[in-house]
């Protein structure tokens, strides 16, 4: 399930270490010595939690169902122009970043209204639903950065 989600995210065009670069955004500031193969590791683990797995999977799989019009009235319109109330993208993502607690929490935030590094590319993509997809891989990368945390990262020497 894990390479599953990992291809589905390729396909939507979103690397994990894209992800990985928002976790060094997030985290670097507070670990100095943190590398984004240190990132990258921590995402990976993110990854294995089933939980994750199935959310990224339900998302990606309903905004390609919007891309593909194959949703039902008034569910269709409202995910394809990503209506601002509906608030279910960011409840789907906050299920990921809640593995890993409030700073996981406050982490997603932060990225939900900067939309910096992919997540800019994947929220102004005209030809594509990504109305779960940013929200998501936001969620992804605050719950790796959270992890780090938590954790204690120490970089080894």
């Amino acid at each position: 399930m894990k390479q599953m989600v990992t291809n589905m995210l390729a396909e939507r065009g979103v690397r994990l270490t894209d992800v990985a670069a928002l976790v060094y955004a997030l985290q670097q500031p507070y670990q100095p010595r943190l590398t984004l193969a240190d990132c990258l590791a921590s995402v990976a683990s993110v990854l294995e939690k089933r939980e994750v797995q199935y959310a990224l999977l339900t998302g990606i799989t309903i905004d390609t169902l919007a891309e593909q019009g194959l949703l039902a009235e008034p569910l269709q319109s409202v995910i394809a122009q990503d209506e601002p109330l509906y608030g279910i993208d960011e409840v789907l993502a906050l299920s990921i970043t809640n593995v890993y607690g409030t700073i996981g929490l406050t982490n997603f935030g932060y990225l939900d209204k900067t939309k910096m590094g992919v997540l800019a590319t994947i929220n102004d993509n005209p030809h594509a639903v990504h109305t779960f997809l940013d929200d998501l891989v936001a969620g992804l990368a605050a719950a790796a950065s959270a992890r780090l945390a938590h954790n204690g990262w120490r970089a080894t020497d």
